[in-house]
């Protein structure tokens, strides 16, 4: 792996300094993240950081206008309200939106956090299809079907050549479940499939790699949560936007044309090569150098 002209070890050091310039507080405030940091207790972090993640295209500035709107909506306590609603409080959400998701999606994701959370007390659960063997479920026994997708959830998304290649597909099963169980409500809006994506659609997934990184990595850097422990940091896939997509292929970490998912596990896979314990944390230094420094159109 070479790139620009940067040696491997030259290529390290030059993201090393760039996570340890963006991964610090001081970037919170104008970042989607900035939202499950308003809470301390892990479902109110959960769920605003699930929601702030799924907003999370358009303006950052928007997305977290957005996000404080529906906080607002929630009377500032999210977990208390999504548990103790009455069907009378969810009319203040008529006329919600952004962008494309509007009051419907919003009631459906209200509804699905309702009953997980009867179930279950931390939204890790929804990711682990073990966990469902442990409880009873109030979800459709043919949950598996992936909201009637036609999608195989036993197959795999990712090329051949990845596989043995990354130490597991983890977050792959992960995501592909996660979609399937959260659209295994009775009567789910059709509309709603569209914001929640999974490697079974050849999508990069990279919300929900975003909101996976939150929840998992813990490096003791005041960003990421790190609250869940089921998944390790070294099983994330890198969220992969057009920000980061653009770096990584200047620093040729992508030779892919397309961009899905097998994108980005070839960027996990060579980020891997950097820090085969913790490849997601130069999520930051690609980030950073795509938004804050335009790296992308520098002629370096």
């Amino acid at each position: 792996m070479q790139s620009i002209g940067l040696s491997f070890p030259d290529l390290k050091g030059f993201l090393d300094q760039k996570v340890d310039l963006y991964n610090q507080p001081g970037f919170i405030e104008l970042d989607p993240i900035c939202i499950p940091h308003k809470f301390t207790s892990k479902q109110d972090i959960e769920i605003m950081g699930f929601w702030s993640a799924m907003l999370a295209w358009g303006q950052r500035k928007t997305i977290i206008n957005k996000c404080n709107e529906l906080i607002r909506l929630m009377d500032g306590a999210p977990y208390d309200f999504i548990t103790n609603h009455q069907d009378t409080d969810l009319k203040r959400f008529s006329g919600f939106k952004h962008r494309t998701f509007n009051d419907t999606d919003t009631l459906y994701f209200v509804e699905f956090f309702k009953q997980h959370y009867k179930i279950y007390d931390s939204l890790e659960s929804a990711f682990l299809p073990v966990a469902r063997i442990e409880k009873q479920p109030v979800y459709r026994d043919e949950y598996l079907d992936l909201a009637a997708s036609g999608s195989n959830m036993n197959s795999s998304a990712s090329s051949p050549c990845f596989v043995g290649e990354l130490k597991s597909h983890v977050v792959e099963d992960a995501l592909n479940y996660f979609r399937g169980y959260f659209f295994s409500l009775p009567d789910f809006p059709r509309r709603t499939i569209k914001h929640v994506s999974s490697p079974q659609q050849k999508s990069t997934c990279k919300r929900l790699n975003m909101f996976l990184r939150w929840m998992v990595r813990n490096d003791g850097r005041g960003v990421d949560f790190g609250i869940w422990k089921s998944i390790k940091p070294s099983d994330l896939i890198c969220p992969t936007d057009v920000h980061v997509e653009r770096v990584a292929r200047k620093l040729k970490l992508i030779t892919r044309k397309q961009v899905d998912w097998q994108t980005a596990m070839e960027l996990t896979e060579n980020l891997r090569r950097l820090d085969p314990a913790d490849p997601v944390k130069y999520d930051f230094a690609l980030f950073g150098l795509g938004i804050e420094e335009q790296f992308q159109r520098s002629l370096i």
